[in-house]
């Protein structure tokens, strides 16, 4: 039972890329509540501190995506390139020159280079 639980339980890297997620989250949901108080404090007369506050919360937000998405694309390509994950590449020797199933097509006219020109 211990070893399932430790098997189960993810490593650091794997929780500061779910902390990262999270915070990114929470950020993003603040932003409307951060955009009504800057309303409110503009309505005040504080113009430059809603602006301030507008500016902050979707830079702040913004800031913890790219962050929370850099750090899982590291964490999913050291995944990827250990030895726990199963992914076998392909040489030259397992591609096959093999015909298409049921014959391929049937009504197909061979052209020669001069009979067609390249549009770009």
């Amino acid at each position: 039972m211990t070893g399932w639980y430790l098997e189960r339980t993810p490593g650091r890297p794997a929780t500061a890329v779910i902390a990262a997620t999270l915070l990114a989250l929470v950020l993003v949901a603040l932003v409307p509540v951060a955009l009504l108080a800057a309303v409110a404090m503009m309505v005040l007369g504080h113009v430059i501190g809603g602006l301030a506050l507008v500016g902050g919360s979707v830079l702040a937000a913004g800031l913890a995506v790219a962050v929370a998405g850099a750090s899982g694309l590291r964490h999913l390509r050291k995944l990827a390139a250990g030895p726990s994950f199963p992914l076998v590449a392909l040489d030259d020797s397992q591609y096959t020159d093999a015909e298409e199933p049921g014959g391929g097509y049937t009504n197909v006219v061979p052209l020669d280079r001069s009979e067609y020109t390249e549009v770009r």
